[in-house]
């Protein structure tokens, strides 16, 4: 008779299991999403819309804003419709950034380089967190607490003019919109209740200032600031 206790059972994880369906309409929305905030862009360069002080806090009135009324509508069509006309207004407000690095010599090139590392970066970062099934809500906190020096820095930056910080600030917030896009990401797999609209919101968002500080890290190291 075998007076040998049993090994012990060895515990094995069980993968997460992923929701094809949320993920794959998440993303459907976003790129929805992100054409409207193109054709929006397209149309206020068309239009030559002017480039100051009074346009760029219209502009972040509505872009942070805009997150806010949405998430207040909650879910539904109403949400998605004000999502687009939010991403429209965006590209829109957006345009008279990108008249002017279009203006400068070689500016097709910066505009065409940043667009391009824009979508590699994304795609890349997005799919590791799907694939990879990680669950990157530890950089939550860390996330938010960067957001908070990096606008610090923007402002104090505007009044400053100091080429470096500027670079310095471009480059940090390249590395913290990756980590936002890792992160809401990976909540598509990991909260159960995860909303697609308010999600596609926050990527929208995050694609827009990585876009925006990749065409000043092209533009200062092109030597055409």
């Amino acid at each position: 008779m075998n007076t040998h206790p049993l090994p012990p059972q060895v515990p094995v994880a069980l993968p997460i299991a992923v929701n094809t369906t949320l993920v794959r309409n998440t993303f459907v929305l976003l790129s929805l999403v992100l054409g409207a905030g193109a054709v929006g862009a397209g149309l206020g360069i068309g239009l030559n819309l002017p480039l100051g002080i009074g346009m760029w806090l219209v502009f972040m009135v509505v872009f942070i804003g805009g997150p806010f009324l949405i998430g207040r509508i909650g879910n539904g069509q109403a949400a998605i419709g004000a999502t687009f006309a939010w991403a429209f207004a965006v590209g829109l407000l957006f345009s008279p950034l990108l008249n002017a690095y279009l203006s400068f010599p070689g500016g097709d090139r910066i505009v065409l380089n940043a667009l391009a590392t824009t979508a590699v970066l994304f795609t890349a970062l997005a799919g590791y967190a799907v694939i990879s099934r990680k669950n990157f809500s530890f950089m939550g906190g860390f996330l938010v607490a960067g957001s908070i020096v990096l606008l610090i820095g923007i402002v104090a930056n505007i009044f400053l003019h100091i080429p470096m910080l500027s670079l310095v600030i471009s480059g940090a917030a390249v590395l913290l919109m990756s980590g936002f896009i890792l992160f809401d990401t990976s909540r598509l797999i990991h909260e159960p209740n995860a909303n697609p609209i308010m999600i596609t919101v926050e990527l929208f968002s995050s694609i827009v200032v990585l876009f925006s500080h990749l065409l000043n890290l092209f533009n200062m190291l092109s030597g055409d600031d």
